[in-house]
């Protein structure tokens, strides 16, 4: 399917694990593709939300409120309290890996559980909003898949947070399409 995204299509993709690896998420999630849809300036999507007066600060500040809360800091009294000495791990640990070898781990690195390299799997919820944006290209009769068609997949994505988030500003599923549709004409015939 991938081999049918157009570039801007492949780049929300690319984007989208990027959003997710900066927002410290384990997996790619509607928003993480919602949120990237920003990053194709100059898209069919971006049109249409503007044409359904969907304002960007508003989404981006939304799925900023969807991060998962950070985790109180360790207070080295209470842990002392119970017998842990978080002078002696530290030196246990230097002693066992290297000097700084806490530096080097992903919670100095963020404090998040979220993978700093490598791949991000997509979540299933993301996984069927790429699906149906196939599905939206083939019921517009379009030959490829564009950020477009993964913005109407993301409307009627059941339960993903970009849905809720697209809902939540009056978006819906058949005006979105019609959006799409006129500005594929407009852009044909201009």
């Amino acid at each position: 399917m991938f081999e049918r995204f157009t570039g801007e299509a492949r780049k929300v993709v690319v984007d989208a694990q990027e959003e997710a690896r900066t927002r410290a998420a384990d997996e790619i999630r509607t928003e993480h593709l919602l949120a990237a849809i920003y990053t194709v300036r100059d898209d069919l999507a971006l049109a249409v939300l503007d044409e359904l007066g969907v304002d960007e600060a508003d989404v981006l500040r939304d799925i900023d409120r969807l991060r998962p809360g950070s985790a109180p800091a360790l207070d080295a009294d209470a842990l002392s309290a119970i017998g842990i000495d978080l002078d002696e791990v530290r030196r246990q640990v230097e002693e066992a890996f290297g000097p700084g070898a806490l530096d080097r781990t992903r919670a100095a690195h963020g404090g998040s559980p979220g993978r700093l390299f490598g791949h991000i799997p997509f979540e299933g919820q993301a996984k069927k909003a790429l699906e149906l944006a196939l599905r939206e290209a083939v019921h517009l009769r379009h030959d490829r898949i564009g950020a477009a068609h993964i913005l109407l997949g993301l409307i009627h994505a059941d339960g993903g947070a970009a849905h809720h988030v697209l809902a939540a500003r009056g978006v819906r599923l058949e005006p979105a399409r019609a959006v799409v549709e006129q500005l594929v004409r407009d852009r044909k015939a201009g």
